[in-house]
């Protein structure tokens, strides 16, 4: 028995983030310009007797953009495929996927810079003919058979736009929408919905304190939540403002969203190097971090907040950083 409840937890652990994922259109909080734009586009294909048309979504990480297709998929009743860019390997893992959809079924491509460049190729005649074209054998024998493909929509996210290619993001007709980041506001919502699927009591200091730490980002939020649940539920307390500082605290996020790595960024560059400029590679080696990680992951939040501002000669602190890590913004004055 103690198994049994053991597994039902586990399960229940595992599908939490789906079930935590909004399945109508006003329980999506937030990205209005792209639910307005989204709804026409569904509307009328429907009213035609057409298949949506191919849509891509780009944005950071958390920001709905899997969400929104699993909205699209439920909205329109169709079946969706879901995969990856790395996923898709060769021509023949792509054909694979394209010959067995449905028509009328949605394929969600999570990722699709990562495409492969061949197989990206054999996605423009998908996309625009819904036809397949394979080529067999080598040489002058080889010749080439081409397939009709069902009807179908492809919908394809990406947290890096610019290395998706010119020809592929033409061919997505149906728009291309960047995720713009949350407010405070539709944070608390978000946050405000999630604690009653999970069934627990949040009051109002706490789903505020947990909004201004979530660096505008859904999915953060929710992680900040459940963490915030765990504590209180082993610390037998009530979800209430203190009891999430003390959560978050526990997990290492200050009171504006930063968590170590950002503030050990943000100390070695006014510690070490008073404030900058100086380049990614040396800071990279000073924190002992890829140059791609403090660049992609690390830095796009210090700017938003206004901690950090890359230059040409390099990285520099703003005075904002120094008072927010209570260093003497007047030093670097005198050393600049």
């Amino acid at each position: 028995m103690k198994n049994k409840a053991k597994n039902e937890i586990k399960a229940d652990e595992s599908i939490l983030d789906t079930t935590l994922r909004p399945t109508r259109w006003d329980e999506y909080i937030g990205q209005k310009h792209i639910k307005d734009n989204v709804k026409i586009l569904l509307r009328a294909a429907e009213e035609r007797g057409h298949i949506p048309e191919h849509i891509l979504f780009y944005g950071p990480p958390g920001l709905g953009k899997t969400t929104l297709a699993h909205l699209i998929a439920k909205e329109t009743g169709k079946q969706m495929k879901i995969t990856s860019g790395p996923a898709i390997e060769k021509v023949g893992d792509l054909a694979s996927i394209l010959t067995n959809l449905a028509s009328g079924d949605i394929l969600f491509i999570d990722e699709i810079h990562r495409l492969n460049k061949m197989v990206e190729e054999i996605l423009y005649p998908a996309m625009e003919s819904g036809v397949l074209d394979i080529i067999i054998g080598k040489g002058p024998s080889a010749r080439t058979i081409q397939l009709d493909l069902p009807p179908f929509t492809l919908i394809a996210a990406t947290t890096r736009v610019a290395l998706v290619s010119s020809p592929l993001r033409s061919r997505f007709s149906g728009g291309v929408f960047r995720l713009e980041f949350y407010s405070n506001e539709e944070i608390a919502e978000i946050v405000k919905r999630s604690s009653k699927l999970l069934k627990t009591e949040l009051d109002e200091g706490a789903l505020k304190e947990i909004a201004k730490r979530s660096r505008f980002t859904p999915r953060t939020a929710n992680y900040f939540l459940k963490r915030a649940r765990d504590f209180a539920q082993v610390h037998k307390k009530n979800l209430d403002e203190k009891t999430v500082k003390e959560a978050l605290n526990m997990l290492a996020i200050d009171d504006i969203g930063l968590n170590s790595s950002d503030r050990k960024f943000l100390e070695i560059l006014i510690d070490k190097f008073d404030g900058g400029p100086v380049g990614l590679k040396t800071i990279g080696a000073a924190m002992s971090e890829e140059e791609a990680t403090v660049e992609e992951v690390i830095e796009p939040y210090l700017i938003q907040l206004g901690l950090l501002e890359r230059t040409a000669r390099g990285r520099v602190a703003t005075e904002k950083a120094y008072l927010h890590l209570d260093f003497d913004p007047v030093v670097r004055e005198r050393r600049g």
